[in-house]
């Protein structure tokens, strides 16, 4: 693995990454079981065409002092055709708590397209990532018809304040540029990274995880990707692979009360239509109350799916062709959707680090011995050779 690391004001640490793979353990490492069949990298990548890029930030540490640090935050970008495409998707979007923000999502309603980018990033910079994605578009170049191109770029938060200077607006126009610029497909890195950076999930470190999952043939063999920013939930209800891990592993405090947000990006090759799509963003959910998740009041639960079928059908100005799934081939989606998400989220768990931020508050990574020794006492853990 290759990084560059820029090196700004102060000791801030910039982290783009240029190539990537899966550096730390994940969930099924451990012997974390679960149902269905991912694809061959059990990411969001698996489903052709999706890139995805992360800018990292990580500087200081003791007490707050605002604008200067500690810094734990990030941005993390994905692209449902790469990069270098102009060509929508067909969305949809659909939200269990709206204590939260993904914007554009209007628009992504009322046209069923999601043109450009899904961002993700802390709560209180999700205004600069908005224009930084229609500077970087601009930027490119916006070749005909689209000389009156405008935009309303899709960017979704949750909040890392517990852990990073979050009034400080570290995050700035040069670091959503680098998520952007660094996409790529293949394999990608997952827990304290990108926009996950800073995040808790279940009162234990939590941030970005990825899983997937691949259709059999007699379902069509579509592949179903999924990447999550997890910082939702108390400890006590954690549940894995059926198993009450949040009573059997001893864990902090954090909050105290259900709180937290969750953003989740559900690709798929499948051809399907927007309604569609948004009835594949509601699965979510039921992955979230597998895992012990209310969706307490102050939870931004927020979910968006697409579409990578059908290039071509936002042609401007041309009345084009699409297919699409008939209703009745929709449960195999549904459940593929459920299991990649509960997975990418145990995944982001899995590779998250302990982190210790502002105020030298520290929180702490599920341990894995641990939760290996629950999965036994339960009989649900699958040795791994």
């Amino acid at each position: 693995m290759r990084r560059v690391l820029f090196v700004c004001a102060g000791t801030l640490l910039a982290v783009a990454w240029t190539t990537a793979g899966q550096t730390n353990p994940r969930a099924r490492d451990l012997g974390v079981p679960f149902e269905g069949t991912p694809g061959p990298l059990n990411s969001i990548t698996d489903v052709k065409g999706v890139e995805v890029g992360y800018r990292t930030l990580i500087s200081g540490e003791g007490k707050l002092v605002v604008g200067a640090g500690p810094v734990r935050t990030g941005v993390t970008a994905i692209f449902p055709r790469g990069k270098t495409s102009l060509d929508p998707v067909f969305a949809g979007w659909f939200t269990e708590n709206g204590n939260g923000e993904m914007t554009g999502t209007t628009w992504v309603e009322e046209s069923g397209f999601l043109y450009g980018p899904v961002m993700i990033t802390n709560t209180h910079s999700v205004g600069v990532v908005r224009d930084a994605v229609i500077a970087w578009q601009l930027k490119r170049g916006m070749p005909a018809p689209l000389e009156d191109w405008w935009s309303l770029p899709v960017v979704a938060e949750t909040w890392d304040g517990d852990l990073n200077d979050i009034n400080g607006f570290h995050v700035t126009r040069e670091d959503a540029f680098a998520a952007m610029d660094g996409a790529h497909s293949g394999p990608i890195d997952e827990g304290n990274v990108g926009g996950g950076t800073g995040m808790i999930c279940f009162e234990f470190k939590g941030g970005t995880g990825t899983a997937s999952r691949r259709l059999s043939e007699k379902h069509g063999g579509y592949t179903v990707g999924v990447l999550v920013q997890c910082n939702m939930s108390l400890h006590r209800y954690l549940m894995i692979a059926g198993v009450p891990v949040g009573r059997e592993i001893p864990g902090q405090d954090v909050w105290g009360e259900d709180t937290g947000s969750i953003i989740v990006v559900v690709a798929t090759d499948a051809p399907l239509l927007p309604h569609q799509l948004k009835r594949i963003a509601r699965r979510v959910t039921l992955a979230l109350g597998r895992m012990g998740s209310i969706s307490g009041n102050d939870s931004g639960d927020i979910f968006i799916a697409f579409s990578t079928a059908n290039p071509g059908a936002g042609t401007p100005g041309k009345t084009v062709d699409v297919r699409a799934l008939s209703n009745e081939q929709m449960p195999a989606l549904f459940e593929a959707t459920v299991q990649a998400t509960e997975e990418a989220i145990v995944n982001a768990m899995i590779a998250a680090k302990t982190m210790t931020g502002i105020n030298n508050n520290k929180v702490e990574a599920l341990p894995h011995d641990k939760l290996r020794e629950a999965l036994k006492k339960y009989n649900r853990l699958n040795e791994v050779r």
